[in-house]
């Protein structure tokens, strides 16, 4: 009689090495679907970061012309008297507009995901009109200091420390709008859909 092994040939799962799985390398991660969620975080993060910046910035503007606006106490004690002060004003008007529409604008198109714009135009548009406000708030808040400082010199009291104040707004504004102007800067080099 012959074999009954031999007329079979040996199973393969059990002569073959069980056979592992290798997890991807760095340059790989990217590919899976675990690379594709994290992008999305990310992407999700770079959104809400900048309209949270941008927020911010708004506030500090707003809180910025408030207190400049407010600061009249008769005689030389004016601001409008000084035309530092009255830049700067005028600065924080334009920057409580630009920060307003792009607040909003952003926060419709996280909630709504409405888009006013093509995305190459709005990063663009988000990248310039940034660098454009915190260069411009940068230079109304320089602007005003050296006045501040000759008027402190001789006297502190409410009007300086309201004009100190509303300074120190424009330049916690002008940090906000350059963080923003570096994450539109992010978005416009990836050209990723954000």
């Amino acid at each position: 009689m012959s074999n009954p092994e031999a007329a079979f040939p040996e199973d393969p799962a059990k002569s073959s090495p069980p056979v592992t799985e290798v997890p991807p390398t760095d340059g790989a991660a990217g590919l899976g679907v675990s690379g594709i969620v994290r992008r999305w975080r990310r992407d999700d993060l770079v959104r809400r970061g900048s309209l949270a910046l941008r927020g911010l910035a708004l506030i500090f503007c707003l809180l910025s012309f408030l207190i400049m606006a407010t600061n009249r106490h008769g005689g030389w004690e004016n601001f409008d008297k000084y035309e530092e002060f009255r830049y700067l004003l005028a600065i924080a008007i334009l920057a409580i507009m630009y920060t307003g529409f792009q607040a909003l604008r952003h926060f419709f198109q996280i909630a709504a995901g409405i888009h006013m714009f093509q995305h190459p135009t709005s990063s663009l548009v988000d990248f310039s009109g940034d660098q454009v406000m915190a260069y411009l708030l940068m230079s109304a808040a320089s602007a005003a200091v050296p006045k501040t400082n000759f008027f402190r010199e001789g006297v502190d009291n409410l009007f300086t420390d309201s004009l100190a104040a509303s300074i120190s707004m424009a330049f916690l504004a002008f940090f906000c709008l350059a963080f923003s102007a570096l994450i539109s800067g992010y978005k416009l080099s990836t050209q990723s859909y954000i």
